[in-house]
């Protein structure tokens, strides 16, 4: 990790460093010159790599038949495949598409995409809290809604949606919900068919594996179009040759993560709990997000008379990364949509600030971290001729 052996990362939501254990497992298959296509001696052990992946991924998430796992090269692949995939596959369904106002970027630019073909796409309204409003939800959702996008838990403000609840909303009024899963799935518990999920998304990088791999749970029976076309890999539905190592490393990073998710959810609760308690101790700062139905490991804020470009400079300087808002978004340097959607004002969610913990974190770290917030916070507002609100 860069900055230092004294550098604070909190910033485990854009990118997360990957476990050594990890590394130490996958990085054979990096020498390995077996594609999984081929049925030499070398080609059937790339594939025995990457079908021992796809068993620990179905684990992680309880899915009955691990040949319900299809991998990508990313969580946002993933997403599209799910939102575009199954719209496309059965627009003799219906062509209504609906999401969540406070979806990934991807998510909602799928959506988007596919008013071009035709398709009607509305958003579904949250609190301030950002808990999806299953009222609204019931206003939008109808029998031609193909697919309802609801994310898991937010990366942004780390508030966990109902979505067992969400689910049955969802099939009592329309046909398929798709959860994005990305930023809780290692943090809490993950269960697509207690839930009832039909289509779902994760993220290696997420669960502290490599970077270049993601996968989409399919419930069984439920057909999809590629939006990726070659050789057939995945069931047709993601062609092109498998990452071994990161999709090994993926599968060994959701059975870490299962193992100790209990544990380190527990462990990072503490911390951010500690937090929390600290910086809101500050004139003008506000949590964002849900305060208890939140993301073990997430902590997020807002302050008045401040920006959060400012806020993340200056606590840079100190030694310690923090993020604004979604890494996939801030280039645009416009608020953030989920900001928005939870009712702020552009200047009130022009003041983000997010902390997210990961395994390098520890308790020891909270006064140092407390203490360069009020330390930043103080010193940008002396600029600033807003002040605090």
């Amino acid at each position: 990790m860069g900055g230092g052996s004294d550098y604070i990362y909190l910033d485990h939501a854009s990118m997360m460093p990957v476990d050594p254990r990890v590394i130490e497992f996958a990085r054979e298959l990096l020498r390995s010159p077996g594609n999984p296509a081929s049925l030499h001696s070398a080609g059937l052990a790339g594939k025995q790599a990457v079908e021992d992946a796809r068993e620990k991924v179905a684990d992680l998430i309880n899915a009955k038949d691990p040949r319900s796992v299809i991998f990508t090269g990313s969580v946002t692949e993933a997403n599209n495949l799910a939102i575009r995939g199954v719209s496309t596959r059965n627009m003799n369904r219906g062509k209504k598409v609906a999401a969540s106002a406070i979806e990934h970027i991807s998510v909602l630019n799928s959506m988007k995409e596919l008013q071009k073909s035709g398709f009607e796409f509305s958003m579904i309204p949250v609190d301030s809290a950002g808990l999806v409003d299953v009222e609204a939800l019931k206003g939008v959702v109808s029998k031609d809604t193909v697919v309802t996008s609801i994310m898991h838990g937010n990366n942004e403000i780390g508030t966990v949606e109902p979505i067992k609840d969400l689910a049955k909303a969802v099939h009592d009024l329309g046909i398929y919900i798709h959860v994005d899963a990305a930023a809780s799935a290692g943090r809490i518990p993950i269960d697509v068919q207690a839930d009832d999920i039909d289509l779902l998304t994760l993220s290696s990088n997420d669960l502290n594996g490599p970077q270049g791999a993601g996968a989409l749970y399919v419930k069984p029976g439920i057909r999809l179009q590629p939006i990726i076309l070659g050789g057939g890999q995945e069931k047709g539905l993601r062609s092109g040759t498998e990452n071994l190592f990161a999709l090994a490393g993926m599968g060994e990073a959701s059975r870490i993560a299962k193992e100790e998710m209990s544990a380190e959810s527990d462990r990072l609760k503490r911390i951010r709990d500690g937090l929390i308690e600290e910086i809101m101790s500050i004139e003008g700062a506000h949590l964002t997000g849900h305060p208890t139905e939140r993301l073990p490991h997430h902590a997020s804020f807002r302050f008045g008379g401040i920006e959060g470009e400012s806020i993340q400079l200056n606590m840079n300087n100190l030694g310690i990364a923090v993020s604004t808002g979604s890494a996939c978004s801030s280039i645009t340097l416009e608020p953030s949509h989920v900001l928005l959607a939870i009712g702020l004002k552009h200047e009130e969610a022009h003041g983000s600030m997010v902390m997210t913990l990961g395994r390098s974190n520890d308790i020891g770290q909270v006064p140092r971290i407390a203490d360069a917030v009020k330390e930043t916070v103080t010193r940008l507002r002396g600029f600033s001729p807003l002040g605090a609100e």
